[in-house]
């Protein structure tokens, strides 16, 4: 796995949602590491929002930014785990047209190698809808690293070979009607 440095980096428009009942902008570790890596990788941060654990609450933002053609990436912390509050897939699930099976396979190994049979305590999870990617991760400052640099920043990158989310970002609307009709700058439609 490597990154061609002969292709120029194409920059995503990336929203952050954190999903909290307790939160604030203040004191969100899990959305600030998010926000840092996001803008470190080059990506442009398209919004930011903290929402409580309400699955119309959460289901209603990311729809929002999913009907944003400036939106491209909707990366979610928070409401994976198995309380009773914990209704993050609940919520984001049913708005997949496509679910992306191995992105929790891949979550787990990588958090396993960190956190142990712990990481079962997680349904981080991920799809396509509208053109747009969507992945839930845990609450945790740690998952939210585990998630970025173990996966997101590789597959966010046009460089990444073999293969890449951006590279195929304008054909996640070739099924629909109606589509985003735009590609990120830099990449052909």
């Amino acid at each position: 796995m490597s990154s061609e440095a002969e292709k120029p980096f194409v920059p995503l428009s990336i929203a952050v949602l954190t999903i909290s009942d307790t939160r604030t902008f203040a004191d969100d570790r899990s959305g600030n590491t998010l926000v840092e890596r996001v803008e470190a990788a080059g990506h442009r941060l398209a919004d930011r929002a903290i929402v409580p654990d309400d699955v119309e609450t959460i289901r209603a933002q990311v729809a929002g930014w999913i009907a944003d053609a400036g939106v491209d990436v909707v990366i979610t912390t928070g409401g994976t785990g198995f309380t009773g509050r914990d209704v993050t897939p609940e919520a984001v699930e049913p708005l997949f047209e496509k679910r992306m099976e191995g992105f929790s396979t891949v979550f787990h190994m990588i958090s396993f190698q960190k956190i142990g049979t712990s990481t079962l305590q997680s349904r981080a999870t991920a799809g396509v809808a509208n053109a747009t990617y969507i992945f839930c991760l845990p609450g945790s400052p740690g998952a939210c690293r585990d998630g970025w640099d173990g996966i997101l920043v590789h597959q966010l990158d046009i460089r990444h070979k073999p293969c890449n989310f951006v590279e195929i970002l304008p054909r996640l609307d070739e099924h629909l009607k109606r589509g985003k009709l735009r590609a990120p700058a830099g990449i052909a439609g």
